[in-house]
């Protein structure tokens, strides 16, 4: 294998690892557009929190009374984060977002990129911009893996695992059970669904509450290889955003393939045309809406 093949290679492995975050952000956005109807702009503030709630369980709950010496692990902080960012949305939704089903999305548009900036801004008074690392990778998922045209390494190699794990488990819920179909008929017609004893009011601020656990998710497994800083949001919803429009606004399984394949295309990029990384996936934005303005995945009005 010669040396080109190698870097290609190389290449597409650490872009499938970001695509492997577009998906599972993009998927957070998906569900909850699609059974919502909101255009949730402050999913990545939520990512961010996500980290935060990481970093902060990690460094300074010990200063708490009762905590002297306690730390949120990693894998504590896998499953408390998204709990606690789910129930944060929940309350959101509950308080604010649900006075809004009625009206256009421009006003959900216009309300979560409010909640968005209040978030970014409280962190940013508090914490560095720059950035603050998070150490508490378990010595498990430390050193490399031998993949015969490189050594990649082994924590990045468990974010996509865990990552596309996430993604089929979220896709199966929500379009092969029962509970994923009274979803779906609940955003349809919640009177009749209501009518056989379902809480359709409570049902929808899970979902709300589950797709920005996802975000957060995504932050706790993000905070190990990118700095855990206010921004880190800003910085990936676009992109994020631009993976949901290509793959069809609402369509779980287009915002995990496209999520994927877009990171392996950025990869590439970088390989062919560095200069080009940053704007390939903006490029392949505007070329899809010319053809196919629902996306890849979307479909019109009339289902076709």
């Amino acid at each position: 294998m010669n040396f080109f093949t190698r870097m290609v290679l190389a290449q597409m492995m650490l872009g499938l690892n970001n695509g492997a975050f577009y998906a599972i952000l993009s998927l957070g956005l998906a569900v909850i557009f699609g059974q919502l109807n909101i255009i949730n702009f402050a999913h990545g503030a939520f990512y961010m929190l996500g980290a935060f709630v990481a970093l902060l369980g990690y460094t300074s709950l010990s200063v708490l009374p009762g905590l002297a010496g306690f730390h949120m692990n990693y894998w504590e902080a896998l499953l408390i984060a998204p709990l606690v960012v789910g129930l944060l949305g929940m309350l959101i939704e509950r308080t604010m977002i649900r006075h809004l089903y009625k009206l256009g999305n421009l006003y959900g548009l216009l309300l979560t990129f409010g909640i968005a900036l209040i978030i970014q801004g409280l962190f940013t008074n508090y914490f560095n911009v720059s950035g603050t690392s998070y150490n508490a990778m378990p010595d498990i998922l430390r050193g490399t893996v031998n993949l015969g045209f490189m050594r990649f390494p082994t924590y990045r190699l468990w974010s996509i695992i865990i990552s596309l794990g996430v993604c089929l488990g979220t896709w199966l819920i929500v379009e092969r059970t029962k509970l994923g179909s009274y979803l779906r008929a609940g955003t349809e017609n919640a009177d009749l669904v209501q009518a056989f004893g379902v809480n359709v009011p409570l049902m929808i601020s899970l979902t709300y509450g589950f797709g920005v656990g996802l975000a957060a998710f995504a932050g706790v497994v993000a905070a190990p290889i990118y700095s855990v800083s206010p921004i880190m949001g800003e910085e990936m919803i676009i992109t994020v955003f631009a993976v949901v429009v290509i793959g069809g606004m609402g369509s779980i399984m287009g915002a995990i393939i496209t999520g994927l394949c877009l990171g392996m295309l950025e990869g590439l990029t970088k390989v062919i045309y560095p200069p080009a990384a940053n704007t390939v996936i903006f490029f392949m934005m505007i070329v899809v809406l010319l053809v196919k303005p629902t996306g890849l995945f979307g479909k019109d009005q009339y289902g076709e």
